[in-house]
């Protein structure tokens, strides 16, 4: 089913965009979830003035000779530097020039904390809550979380590696801030930068949607307890996979149903421009 909303401000833009219609179960099935609608398409409208691209967790992973445990225990490490590469470039021409923001959402080390763009974050937000107070553990517990590091994630032969991939994590080639864009490190600080520039909703691109990009600090789960639409780009994501998923990628489909539902919609990268590029 296709809908058309007529835009009348010229702040606000129409855009197809892609939701998912969670009903109604047809108990006639075999299957009554067959019966839900599915992916549909609307043309609706966004604003450029409170809507904001945020790319997230877009880093330099280096070569698989740099740190071969850190590709062997991420997998998606080559299609996220393929979406670095062919992707953003694209992706970030089109919101910088016409009159979207652009924010970046990052973590793992401290290679952001020079940009001019975390600094201003850092002070719009001032300092940051206190942590959770968290649960004493205790030595079986410590045991459970050290067998899981050898054996689930990211595996004993591959720690070293991811270790010093982290210490020389780096933004990627395309996605870089510049100095007027703003980088955030959490919620806190991020949430501070959309009450100033009057955000309330949240595009991510970046790695990856089912982890990162929902999880983290920064994150879907975390910015929509602030308020905040959170909404992904298809083509400028991946997820993270397990060996019976990745050669459909059917994680990442899973995680773009989950962003539809639960958070906010799926837009397309060609859509997002033209819309960006041509207004209404």
């Amino acid at each position: 089913m296709k809908v058309t909303i007529r835009s009348i401000e010229p702040m606000i833009m129409l855009i197809r965009t892609n939701y998912y219609r969670q009903f109604s179960a047809d108990y006639s099935r075999d299957v009554p979830a067959e019966g839900y609608g599915g992916w549909n398409s609307a043309y609706l409208e966004i604003s450029r003035e409170n809507t904001a691209v945020v790319i997230m967790h877009a880093w330099d992973t280096g070569s698989y000779s740099d740190f071969p445990g850190w590709w062997r225990a991420v997998e998606y490490i080559p299609r996220a530097r393929t979406i670095c590469r062919d992707v953003f470039p694209r992706l970030t021409r089109a919101v910088r020039g016409n009159g979207m923001k652009l924010f970046h959402v990052v973590g793992g080390g401290d290679y952001y904390r020079t940009c001019p763009g975390y600094r201003k974050a850092v002070e719009l937000a001032g300092p940051s809550p206190p942590a959770l107070r968290q649960v004493e553990g205790d030595s079986v517990t410590a045991a459970l979380r050290e067998f899981k590091s050898r054996n689930v994630f990211v595996g004993q032969e591959n720690i070293a590696d991811v270790r010093r991939g982290f210490r020389d994590m780096g933004f990627a080639e395309n996605a870089r801030p510049r100095d007027d864009e703003y980088v955030a490190e959490n919620g806190h600080q991020l949430a501070a930068v959309c009450r100033h520039t009057k955000v309330n909703h949240l595009i991510y691109a970046g790695f990856a949607v089912n982890w990162c990009l929902l999880m983290s600090p920064g994150g879907m789960i975390e910015m929509q307890k602030y308020g905040l639409m959170c909404s992904v780009v298809r083509e400028a994501t991946t997820a993270v996979e397990n060996k019976e998923s990745a050669a459909r990628e059917l994680c990442k489909e899973l995680a773009l149903w989950r962003v539809a539902l639960a958070f906010g919609f799926v837009y397309d990268l060609d859509d997002l421009c033209a819309a960006l590029a041509t207004g209404d």
